[in-house]
């Protein structure tokens, strides 16, 4: 009798112990919006079993892992612009990752190279011109300086200036040139503007349509948000109305990248998604679902996307970028730009 209860409760353990090992979870924070990355989620839990335990933060991640710190429950924090990347690095809330699979999906200047960061798509921030009113082939060569030009007086939109991805744009043509002439150039640029900086970049199209402005400057990825019908049929008008320039020279792009954090309490689970969030199913799906630029080369990319062209990445690196926003956010402001 007491080796059968001693063996049932063998069994029992055995059993229990089984489940609480197959029970795999790793904690997310992100600032990106939920439902643009929960497919992704979902289907690594397929494949894996393990739970992704998402908490969305949508302000003040980097402070809130910084307050928590070894207490903190996080093992992948993700979030969108390199500015905000670089922010976990710089304050040492990232822990470096040795990942063959990483390493071989994601190029070398879309990664940290001691491991700390990794971009998982990226997004151009593109230049929209009127189809009606910029003929094809003026528009095809346009920068983002022939944006201050003259010709385009009273004729341009965008966002505010000190919006992340306008202040990214602005530290890579820091970068690209120095101070006195990004001070010049916003100075020009706002002297070309349609109407005060604001709203999103789908504002921007809409106010091409509606005759407001010819040129802007927006991302890529709300493009494709527009012409799929996603955001309804107003928003489709709107992005029949514009096309996609991709400056030849270089086009500033931005990333949604990822970072084990330095406390993680699931680090191997966490590098798991990571790795997961490189694979050719995942980069499939951040094109189809998000629009955006999968990492990896091998990844095909939403036709929509693929209707906007070669996109040719400028040559600054993303970290110069990200370290040259604090003093392109104080140009624009000693410029006005957003009054």
């Amino acid at each position: 009798m007491f080796h059968r209860l001693s063996a049932t409760i063998g069994a029992l353990s055995l059993l229990l112990g089984a489940q609480f090992a197959q029970a795999a979870e790793v904690n997310l924070y992100t600032t990106r919006e939920p439902g643009l990355i929960r497919p992704l989620l979902e289907r690594f839990t397929q494949k894996t079993g393990t739970t992704v335990n998402t908490v969305f933060v949508q302000g003040g991640l980097a402070e809130r892992l910084a307050a928590e710190g070894t207490r903190s429950p996080a093992d992948v924090a993700m979030v969108v612009d390199i500015g905000n990347l670089m922010d976990l690095v710089d304050r040492n809330l990232s822990q470096p990752v040795k990942s063959d699979v990483l390493e071989a999906a994601v190029p070398a200047g879309l990664r940290g190279e001691d491991g700390r960061w990794f971009a998982l798509s990226t997004r151009a921030r593109a230049i929209y011109v009127s189809r009606e009113r910029v003929p094809e082939a003026e528009g095809a060569r346009l920068t983002y300086e022939d944006l201050a030009d003259p010709r385009f007086k009273g004729k341009v939109c965008i966002r505010s200036g000190q919006h992340p991805y306008n202040t990214a744009l602005f530290s890579a043509l820091l970068a690209e040139h120095d101070e006195a002439w990004l001070r010049d150039y916003l100075t020009r640029l706002k002297g070309n503007l349609a109407r005060r900086p604001g709203g999103g970049d789908r504002e921007v199209a809409r106010d091409i349509r509606a005759g407001i402005c010819d040129v802007g400057v927006a991302n890529t990825y709300y493009q494709g948000i527009m012409l799929s019908g996603q955001g309804g049929e107003e928003q489709r008008a709107w992005g029949q109305a514009i096309r996609i320039v991709l400056p030849n020279d270089g086009a500033m792009v931005n990333v949604s990248g990822a970072v084990i954090a330095r406390h993680a309490p699931n680090r191997e689970e966490a590098v798991k998604l990571l790795e997961f969030l490189v694979s050719p199913e995942a980069q499939a799906l951040y094109a189809e679902v998000n629009f955006e630029y999968p990492v990896r080369a091998d990844a095909a990319l939403h036709p929509i996307v693929a209707g906007f062209g070669t996109l040719k990445i400028g040559a600054i690196p993303l970290p110069e970028i990200a370290a040259k926003r604090a003093r392109a956010s104080q140009i624009l402001d000693e410029v006005g730009f957003d009054r």
